[in-house]
């Protein structure tokens, strides 16, 4: 009797377990209940039981590999990669032959898709001939980080063999980085509009960003569609100007990874969390983005050998989370999710 959850809460989640997603006040009163009380884990519960049977069980590691390393003149405040975070001198792009020894690795360790990370200053040229490259060399998909782009570039990113793109409107979009929010949701509209599947993360969260911008992004990635969607949290490299601002737990993030999944609804094909960690994995997460190359996290040109996970590290983590990182990805597959099969069915 002392376990029951409050009727409002309750109601809630009855509606988000059909698949049916929540209003923006629900994901706001959501994101504010008290991390230790048995709402905020049945919203846990909630989250993990619709990924579970949404994504069969899959598990997804997307391989993210960082093209380059530059003093970028962009500086965004939360990236190591800046010429204002002073700890990469020289533009250094990572060799053909290390590039494709990655994507091997990728598709020997069964990764379910390539993230090719570029700085914002690298040539759109160049990252078109790398995708030429792998695409030819490995059967794994696809995706572009790159720079806003255009609906010519786009098709240009098809014709290099790229599948999808990953893009996302970053919390402190124009404050914290020089971009304009309209711009990069103009991209996510040209990737839509050129047919290249569109992912997406809220990220980069740290304590200082409040919950209706959070919810903003996530109903964002809603009315786009993204193929995935979750929560990224800030990562603080040494010397970034937004450690005086801490960061989340992955505790608290495991959470927002729940009310974004329960906001996407019957939308995604996967919900990722990042960096890899188990508590997600409990909340709704099953897609995980080991690092290779260059990231904007980690002070090391080589993530590999700093911050981040192996494709190995994540496959274990899966399994103990009793994910299956072996089953065929769902991002990828043109087939309908058993939860687009069920509503096309309702309206026949």
């Amino acid at each position: 009797m002392g376990w029951k959850i409050s009727p409002k809460v309750g109601a809630m989640l009855d509606r988000a377990g059909d698949f049916a997603g929540i209003t923006r006040e629900e994901a706001l009163f959501l994101l504010s209940l008290d991390l230790d009380s048995k709402e905020a884990y049945a919203v846990l519960q909630t989250a993990n039981r619709l990924s579970r049977e949404q994504f069969q069980g899959k598990g997804e590691n997307h391989l993210h590999i960082g093209l380059n390393v530059s003093p970028c003149p962009i500086n965004c405040a939360f990236c190591s990669l800046t010429e204002r975070a002073g700890i990469f001198k020289e533009d250094v792009d990572f060799p053909e032959e290390t590039l494709l020894k990655w994507a091997k690795m990728g598709e020997d360790l069964s990764a379910d898709g390539l993230n090719l990370m570029t700085t914002g200053t690298f040539a759109f040229e160049r990252l078109l001939e790398i995708g030429r490259l792998l695409k030819k060399e490995v059967s794994v998909p696809l995706v572009a980080n790159t720079r806003d782009i255009t609906h010519r570039e786009g098709e240009k990113l098809l014709g290099a063999g790229f599948a999808g793109a990953y893009h996302a409107v970053r919390l402190g979009e124009g404050v914290d980085t020089p971009l304009k929010r309209e711009k990069r949701i103009q991209t996510i509209q040209v990737l839509r509009d050129v047919g290249l599947l569109w992912m997406n993360c809220i990220e980069p969260v740290g304590p200082e960003h409040s919950r209706d911008e959070i919810v903003d992004l996530m109903f964002l990635a809603r009315e786009y569609r993204a193929v995935y969607s979750g929560v990224m949290r800030r990562v603080n490299f040494p010397g970034s100007p937004m450690e005086r601002f801490g960061m989340i737990t992955e505790r608290e993030m495991a959470r927002m990874v729940a009310v974004s999944r329960l906001v996407m609804g019957d939308v995604p094909r996967a919900h990722c969390t990042h960096e890899p960690h188990s508590a997600s994995l409990t909340a709704g997460a099953n897609l995980f983005f080991p690092e290779v190359g260059s990231s904007p996290r980690d002070g090391k040109a080589d993530t590999e050998e700093g911050r981040g996970r192996s494709l190995h590290s994540c496959r274990e983590m899966f399994k103990e989370m009793d994910w299956d990182p072996d089953l065929p990805s769902n991002c990828f597959d043109v087939r309908p999710s058993p939860a687009e099969a069920r509503r096309a069915k309702s309206q026949i």
